[in-house]
């Protein structure tokens, strides 16, 4: 592969991690809780938000899927942070289109 292009299975990726920030809810959340240190729980977005939680829950599933979100059950609550690998390794717009390295968010070894 040369340096300018990219596989199919990097361009899938990193169209899913766009799609998954084509939202301006989405963009909110990620700011949001990018300000914390700690996991938020659901409640604490949608008060903040103030946003129904059913619509709160669809949009951080989708961040969850994507990777941008880790969560972790505390008894009752589910609570959210920013998964800072991809924090690191997210591609920015210019950054693939001026041929910079390729990175992925995946955990090594898995698919």
């Amino acid at each position: 592969m040369s340096e300018t292009s990219l596989d199919q299975e990097t361009a899938e990726e990193y169209a899913g991690w766009f799609r998954a920030l084509a939202d301006p809810t989405r963009i909110r959340i990620m700011r949001f809780l990018s300000g914390h240190t700690d996991s938020v729980p659901v409640g604490e977005i949608v008060a903040h938000l103030r946003l129904n939680q059913s619509t709160v829950s669809h949009h951080l599933k989708i961040l969850h899927t994507a990777r941008f979100l880790t969560r972790r059950r505390v008894g009752a609550s589910i609570r959210y942070a920013v998964n800072p690998r991809c924090v690191t390794e997210f591609p920015s717009a210019a950054d693939i289109l001026l041929g910079a390295p390729v990175r992925s968010c995946r955990e090594p070894g898995s698919s």
